[in-house]
């Protein structure tokens, strides 16, 4: 058994990284002829600034008195330069944002595991490109293109990151440090003749990263005073330097100046998922080779930012913000377009020179003879001057050949998906196969003739697995490409080896009554369904929930435990209010977090009152554990009011409140292990502690989710136990007697039974709505930084990542403590329920069929995975037990 879960957790994770090896690939092309434009540019040096968090509405819109946030870059409008509106595309983060500015492309997936301070693939850069290059902000954007670069001619200037501190006074500091060092270093390049001289060269990039006005959204949302007043600040800051630059430079025309921002901000103050408002940016141009404002009459603006486009991208000359001759426009169009054509060149010839001449298949739409003749008459025009037309003719080129990148890119996307999909399924099938086989009753009673082991089925295989190895050898594939072809093979070897199984199971499966298998069928799809749908579609938690609250009532169960049925159906139907509630958008409410504890603390007296009666079980140790707990929800609750006041007067993070939010989550997976192992007061200890991490990392209704979630839970174990009783398979304890072991007597368990799989449909669809209840893991801008602001204000990506991920597994682990009880309760092994592995397999393998959310199944092929994990910390969080002495403690029974 322990080697079968091995497997599976091995298959599981080549499954799971697949989706990233199928749809993931890094869009970079290396190898191309670089392509230079004739005539001179009408430049000699960019100054870029980047003010990250900028929404384009907040730049451009008046304010209440009808004036302008910004009243130098709009008298630039208005006057000197050009303008509109940049996309950007999802993770609308930091880097990938600036990596698309500066670099010219969206960044591979692999940038999210590398992290932000390292560069995970080689690119090139503007700034690379660049004789010299100064910049100047974050130390979490400037190193990567530093270290991108070949050579030392990228210089970087940053502040502490400790700067960083969504509780700071005031965040607009950021963007003064850059200014003044900016204004600092002109100072000195006077004094300085070397610096002097390197700053005079041609081809020369000064960036200014201005990160304030990202740091109030966060702290402050786009709504507020101090986003605003920021992007004045910003304003004034942005004119001080264009003077300087003017001034220093002898007003020679030969600056251009772009201010634009690397993503927006949702009006919560968070960023990353494809909202327009994080979508939707400023691009404000002026200076050499910028053309000046056109007043027209009418204006037709068609913005089709919502429409598909390819996975990658790839810089496109915009050639209307350009003031210059029609034939410099002509000639750098037609750069542009070759430039592009070389890296579909490049792609077409890498995958042909790997793929067999009789397989592959060209990109039809740009055939060599097309490539030459749009180029020899995009020369021909020039050469006419027939200098629209050119342009005209280098972007339909362009869009050709992006559409063959795209085609090139995802050529194998096909095989490999289907290798994955064929592999899925049998191992769903064999997962099916084991467990009929070891530990049910439904083939029970079918003769089993033992046949002599054939040599064709293993031989066959094996000839199978080396067609495939050869033929993916022949054409020279990765080394991924041979685990996805080839899993399969030995997956479906073991399904068929089971084909007595099968032959036994449609036997038993005929001996059914029509009526009660095409009922069950459609029961198990209905559900199966309904677990899907709620990836998309919250509100069918609620409707599954509500189903719940029902199930009681369409049994026998009411008339055998009418209270715990009562129970069971209130606080379904109260959980099934949660997915209805707004996951964003919300504005943190301190009073509703204040109430979940003080409803803890209210339950703790119940308890610790009720065990107190109970002389011959509750010890004085277990006493001082449970008044532990509420000193540490007291605790908490402090916490949380005091750090929300300190950052309403902009005074930052306690230090105190600090140490005390880690000191809880350090002790929150320890103090229950203190308590005792009887069931309930084990679960009961395992909520107070979570809790009191959980109302650190609450800001308003989410607070009162585990509560409501572990009631539920609590009525699950008591309701498990009537049906269980019902249908005659065991005995019915008394719970208030039953103690967690680590060490179970195995032949207390019992085989599986068709109400089991409802028990494990049960696991699955409470774990989703742990994930889903409160909140939407698969998009990015769900999350509230706010939630973390207990513990750090200091911006950290991981740390933070790391805290709200807590946050959601915190319901998980109650949703898994309690399966642990139900499994004891109903003589259930942990070990082998692996239906619940079927059902998420399942539900992973309907939404991969869907092609319709990655982020959604990568979460179901993470809820499988860390599944094993999760049981495991269950187990020792009710199993494990410690004491505060030496010596050992017994317990009634």
């Amino acid at each position: 058994m322990l080697l079968f879960f091995t497997l599976g957790l091995l298959i599981h994770f080549v499954f799971f990284a697949s989706i990233f090896d199928i749809y993931f690939t890094s869009p970079l092309v290396h190898g191309m002829t670089p392509q230079f434009t004739p005539l001179p540019p009408p430049a000699r040096r960019l100054v870029l600034f980047v003010a990250d968090g900028l929404r384009a509405d907040a730049l451009y819109e008046l304010d209440e008195n009808g004036t302008s946030r910004a009243p130098f870059i709009r008298n630039i409008i208005m006057h000197e330069g050009s303008w509109g509106i940049s996309h950007t595309r999802v993770p609308t983060e930091s880097r990938p944002g600036h990596v698309a500015l500066i670099a010219g492309f969206y960044e591979d997936v692999s940038a999210v595991a590398k992290g932000w301070k390292e560069n995970p693939v080689e690119f090139d850069s503007l700034f690379n490109e660049s004789k010299y290059t100064w910049s100047w902000g974050s130390p979490d954007i400037l190193p990567m293109f530093a270290k991108g670069a070949s050579g030392d001619h990228v210089y970087t200037y940053s502040y502490d990151a400790k700067r960083e501190d969504f509780g700071a006074q005031d965040a607009t500091k950021l963007d003064t440090w850059v200014f003044d060092n900016v204004k600092d270093f002109f100072h000195h390049a006077r004094n300085n003749q070397s610096l002097f001289s390197k700053i005079n060269e041609e081809k020369i990039v000064f960036f200014l990263h201005l990160l304030g006005i990202d740091t109030n959204g966060h702290a402050h949302r786009p709504s507020s005073r101090d986003y605003k007043d920021n992007i004045k600040k910003v304003d004034d800051g942005v004119k001080e330097i264009v003077s300087m630059f003017n001034h220093f430079y002898g007003n020679d025309g030969k600056t251009t100046f772009i201010f634009t921002s690397d993503h927006g901000m949702t009006d919560w103050g968070s960023h990353g998922a494809g909202h327009p408002s994080e979508t939707l940016t400023p691009l404000v141009t002026w200076g050499a080779g910028i053309k000046y404002p056109q007043r027209v009459s009418a204006q037709q603006f068609d913005d089709a930012f919502l429409k598909a486009g390819v996975c990658y991208f790839q810089g496109i000359l915009p050639v209307d913000y350009l003031n210059n001759t029609d034939l410099f426009k002509a000639e750098s169009m037609f750069t542009n377009a070759v430039q592009i054509l070389e890296q579909f060149k490049v792609k077409m010839t890498q995958k042909k020179e790997v793929t067999l001449p009789f397989l592959f298949t060209p990109f039809k739409l740009l055939s060599d003879s097309k490539q030459f003749n749009i180029l020899r008459k995009a020369r021909s025009y020039i050469k006419h001057r027939k200098f629209d037309e050119v342009v005209s003719l280098c972007k339909e080129l362009i869009h050709l050949a992006l559409k063959g990148l795209s085609y090139y890119h995802t050529y194998d996307r096909f095989f490999l998906g289907v290798n994955v999909v064929i592999g899925f399924v049998g191992w769903i099938s064999y997962a099916s196969l084991l467990i009929i086989k070891s530990h049910s009753n439904l083939i029970k009673g079918v003769s089993k003739e033992v046949k002599k082991p054939s040599h064709l089925l293993p031989c066959s295989f094996v000839a199978i697995g080396i067609l495939v190895a050869f033929f993916l050898l022949i054409q020279a594939c990765p080394w991924k490409y041979y685990v996805y072809g080839l899993l399969p093979v030995p997956i479906w070897y073991a399904v068929l080896r089971e084909f007595q199984v099968i032959q036994d199971l449609v036997a038993s499966v005929l001996t059914y009554p029509l009526s009660h298998f095409v009922g069950y069928l459609l029961a198990f799809t209905l559900g199966i369904e309904v677990l899907v749908l709620s990836f998309f579609y919250r509100y069918m938690l609620t409707a599954g929930l509500t189903a719940f609250a029902a199930w009681p009532f369409l049994t026998r169960l009411w008339t055998r435990a009418k209270m715990t049925s009562l129970s069971w159906t209130f606080f379904s139907l109260l959980l099934a209010v949660f997915p209805l509630m707004p996951v964003v958008g919300r504005k943190p409410d301190i009073s509703l977090v204040m109430g979940a504890g003080l409803l803890v603390l209210l339950l703790s007296l119940c308890v610790v009152t009720s065990l107190m009666k109970r002389k011959d079980s509750f010890i004085k140790e277990e006493l001082l554990v449970h008044l532990l707990q509420v000193l540490s929800t007291v605790l908490s609750m402090y916490v949380v009011y005091s750090t929300q006041s300190s950052l309403l007067r902009k005074q930052g993070l306690p230090l105190m409140n600090q140490i005390i939010s880690w000191a809880t989550l350090a002790s929150s997976l320890v103090v229950p292990l203190l308590s005792s192992p009887v069931l309930f007061q084990r679960l009961f200890s395992i909520l107070l502690s979570l809790m009191s991490t959980y109302l650190l990392l609450s800001t308003g209704y989410e607070a009162l989710f585990p509560l409501v979630l572990s009631f539920l839970m609590f009525v699950w174990i008591n309701i498990e136990q009537e049906t269980l009783q019902q249908s005659g398979v065991c005995c019915k304890q008394k719970l208030t007697s039953i103690q967690f072991s680590y060490n179970t007597d195995i032949t207390q368990f019992r085989q599986l039974y068709l109400d089991d799989i409802r028990r494990a449909f049960f696991l699955v669809f409470f774990l989703v709505t742990a994930f889903f209840g409160t909140g939407n893991i698969a998009s990015i801008n769900s999350f509230d930084l706010a939630s973390v602001y207990c513990f750090l204000t200091v911006f950290s990506p991981f740390m933070m990542g790391a805290l709200m991920m807590w946050k959601i597994l915190i319901p998980f682990v109650l949703v898994m403590c309690a399966f642990e009880a139900v499994q004891l309760t109903t003589q259930l092994s942990s070990k082998r329920n692996l239906m619940i592995f079927l059902t998420c397999v399942l539900s992973a393998c309907n939404i991969f069929f869907s092609f319709c959310s990655i982020s959604h199944y990568v979460i179901v092929m993470s809820m499988t995975i860390f599944l094993v994990f999760l049981n495991g910390l269950a187990q020792l969080l009710t199993t494990k037990k410690l004491r505060l002495c030496g010596k050992p403690k017994s317990h009634f029974m």
